[in-house]
């Protein structure tokens, strides 16, 4: 019952409905972690190809590059420093144009 405190309804005080909004909060919970993960990659991915595009690439072409010139960095670390240091960011574009 500790576990319900808060919840609408019947859900906080009756024990059958308590039992039942702890087991679906907590599947709701499981899959909405997982689901998080996947917006994160889409949004690494959206920022990226808004950074790249100003140095006339698309996103496909950018990670083609990063992996024939065997650039290993990651989509979220690549995003944070296409928005926080884009002189660094500009710095790697001109290393896989070459």
């Amino acid at each position: 019952m500790e576990k319900t405190k808060g919840y609408k309804w019947g859900g906080k005080n009756l024990i059958r409905r308590a039992k039942e909004a702890t087991k679906k909060a907590g599947a709701n919970a499981l899959r909405d972690r997982r689901f998080k993960k996947r917006v994160m990659r889409g949004l690494w991915h959206t920022q990226l190809n808004a950074a790249v595009r100003e140095f006339g690439l698309s996103y496909s072409k950018f990670i083609n590059l990063l992996k024939i010139n065997k650039i290993e960095l990651d989509r979220k670390i690549l995003s944070e420093i296409a928005q926080k240091n884009p002189e660094i960011f500009k710095k790697i574009i001109e290393k896989i144009k070459i």
